[in-house]
């Protein structure tokens, strides 16, 4: 079995999935996402069981999907519910489209394709991200972000701060400011952990008044996700007590492409969204040529491969993590 089937991946912003079909990848899988009468949102195999065409080039009528080839409708449980060319006949069991595991969570439809052995896995309680918990923090999400690379790569940037001063000078980092004094590293139950982490930034975030000395908290909590928390020093932003959480969500496409999202937790309820997502905007645009560059596109977990610095203890720990894990879609082993 492979591990990375059985895990919750994102595959679209739950908005996006509306009353025509959407056509999505995870895994190299082909899907098609739509919701049914009711609202459901669900996820199928891209492939109609009678001839093989793509459903997502169909649409949803009387809240079933309809094939575009030949007219054929399914419920939302995957049940064939009617043969145009056929209409007397009763599809029994066995005219099904394959459906797969899908549950909406922080802004976003999440996938999983194939159940684990024993007791399934639960998608990760962020409550931070979660729109109907902690009324202090205002949610928002900005992506998609399409991107030639593999999800651990990028995941692996985003626990990045040594390239705040080059990739992001002025905006997030300075070369005058590039050291990362030592912080601390630790496995959790369900990922891994730093804490400690300190980087000055001309411009933590666009609230910011002046450069700070800004604490990081990392936490990677699934192969292809991690979370970030940042609190600036106090008085150098507009909001008083700024606390900012930033989680980023990969959906791995294939091997060596992604598609990411970064959910928001803020307590900013004054700037509009367009404002929040443009800055998240500049940032994430200013890594993708650099993302995209790397070679190989697969991040490579023998020890040795890449060399390293004190500095990328998190990066380390994150590769053993992937190691101890099992994971091996869009890694070099």
């Amino acid at each position: 079995m492979q591990l990375e089937r059985t895990l919750w991946h994102p595959v679209a912003l739950s908005h996006a999935v509306g009353g025509q079909p959407l056509a999505a990848t995870l895994l190299g899988e082909d899907l098609v996402l739509w919701r049914d009468g009711a609202g459901q949102a669900h996820a199928w195999m891209d492939q109609c069981p009678h001839r093989g065409a793509r459903l997502s080039l169909g649409r949803v009528r009387q809240g079933q999907l309809e094939c575009a080839y030949h007219g054929w409708r399914f419920e939302g449980s995957g049940q064939c519910a009617h043969i145009p060319a056929t209409p007397e006949f009763q599809p029994g069991p066995r005219y099904c489209a394959r459906s797969y595991a899908a549950q909406e969570a922080y802004g976003m439809l999440w996938v999983r394709l194939q159940e684990p052995e024993g007791a399934p896995q639960p998608l990760h309680a962020l409550p931070l991200f979660a729109a109907e918990s902690e009324p202090r923090l205002r949610k928002t999400t900005s992506g998609p972000y399409f991107v030639n690379t593999s999800a651990p790569r990028i995941i692996e940037n985003f626990l990045d701060m040594a390239h705040f001063g080059y990739v992001h000078e002025d905006w997030l980092g300075s070369r005058e400011h590039t050291a990362i004094p030592p912080y601390e590293v630790e496995r959790t139950e369900r990922g891994v952990l730093a804490t400690g982490c300190l980087a000055w930034q001309p411009r933590s975030s666009i609230h910011a008044e002046s450069g700070a000395q800004v604490e990081y908290t990392y936490e990677v909590t699934a192969p292809y996700m991690a979370v970030l928390t940042k609190v600036p020093e106090a008085g150098t932003t507009a909001i008083e007590g700024m606390r900012e959480a930033i989680a980023m969500f990969v959906c791995p496409v294939t091997e060596e492409t992604s598609v990411a999202w970064t959910r928001m937790a803020m307590n900013d309820f004054e700037s509009p969204d367009a404002r929040l997502i443009d800055f998240q905007d500049t940032i994430f645009g200013q890594d993708r040529p650099v993302l995209e560059s790397q070679r190989p596109k697969r991040l490579p977990l023998q020890p040795g491969a890449e060399m390293a610095c004190a500095a990328d203890r998190m990066s380390i720990a994150y590769r053993r993590y992937l190691t101890d894990s099992g994971i091996r879609f869009g890694t070099l082993a």
